[in-house]
């Protein structure tokens, strides 16, 4: 089969070897595949896939079961369906532990729902897993124009959570408001730690999702409230920072470091049940949708990375493999 493999720091289609599909895994034929900034970082070799995983790029896709391993009995041969991947995305074909696949949703096509499982399970793993959200608590999420921000924005919405955004520029709080969010920020008008504040009240915000880190952490912590938690699920702004310890014991504030890609297989097929459960309905009723920037073919994967990292897009960047 073909797959996409980085050489030099190029992205190349070309032929890989087969991986064997067996008990408890599904083999998917890849219509359609999304693009993540993680795969950007794996690519610069700074987000290396977990033990045992596929080294070949992309977190999520969608095709068609065509061969089920034994004791399989979630999907069948010919069954739509959509997958959380520790890799792998980028190929003509993909095998992954059937917990983490879903028939996709009544009414999506394979482009849709190819932009479905790695977002949205990191947007509801980070707010109501982790973060703990609870109706009428406010959120801040930062990146709010990103395929986790668009999935997070959506969510809340619909959990009755009054969201703030943070956002590149004014075009993008514009969509992220129509989106459903309550208010935002651009963040290159300076600190967001004000504007935060006069919009969430003296109390603060109860939960803040971060892509970012090092560099948010002390704005972050200021607009929290007493009993806040902070979820960081990215360091695009770092690793390294100092901490008001005295700020976080006496706001008795939570900070979770958190990630989806290395959990274990019971954990991924657990977020991926409450998907199914919890927002299948709601795509499949048009209330929540897919946000999708563009589509490209998988041969031009290096433009596909060239629009994430250009930092423009809003929502997901899906790459078509097969009709």
């Amino acid at each position: 089969m073909k797959a996409i493999v980085v050489e030099q720091d190029r992205l190349v289609w070309q032929e890989i070897e087969i991986e064997s599909c067996g008990p408890g895994e599904v083999r998917i034929k890849v219509a359609a595949t999304a693009v993540n900034r993680a795969d950007l970082a794996q690519r610069s070799g700074g987000y290396p896939p977990p033990v045992g995983a596929s080294p070949i790029l992309g977190l999520e896709c969608s095709g068609e079961v065509i061969e089920v391993g034994e004791e399989v009995q979630r999907v069948k041969v010919g069954d739509r369906v959509c997958a959380l991947l520790a890799g792998g995305g980028y190929a003509e074909e993909v095998v992954v532990p059937a917990g983490q696949v879903l028939k996709i949703p009544a009414g999506l096509s394979f482009v849709e729902a190819a932009s479905v499982p790695e977002v949205y399970a990191t947007a509801y793993l980070n707010l109501y897993m982790e973060g703990r959200a609870s109706i009428g608590e406010k959120v801040l999420l930062h990146a709010g124009a990103s395929g986790v921000g668009t999935a997070a924005i959506q969510l809340l919405k619909f959990s009755h959570n009054p969201c703030f955004v943070t956002v590149g520029n004014n075009d993008k709080l514009r969509r992220c408001v129509e989106l459903g969010a309550d208010s935002g920020f651009v963040r290159h008008d300076g600190s967001f730690a004000k504007i935060v504040s006069d919009w969430a009240g003296d109390a603060g915000v109860d939960v803040v999702l971060d892509p970012v880190g090092a560099s948010y952490m002390e704005d972050n912590l200021s607009c929290l409230t007493a009993g806040g938690r902070l979820v960081i699920i990215g360091l695009l702004g770092g690793q390294k920072t100092d901490v008001n310890l005295g700020l976080l014991m006496m706001k008795r504030i939570a900070v979770i470091g958190s990630t989806l890609r290395a959990r274990p297989i019971s954990e991924k097929s657990r977020i991926m049940d409450e998907l199914k459960e919890n927002l299948w309905p709601r795509l499949e009723s048009g209330e929540i949708k897919p946000i999708i920037e563009a589509v490209l073919p998988v041969t031009e994967a290096e433009k596909a990375h060239e629009l994430i990292a250009g930092n423009e897009t809003f929502g997901k960047v899906v790459l078509e493999v097969s009709g």
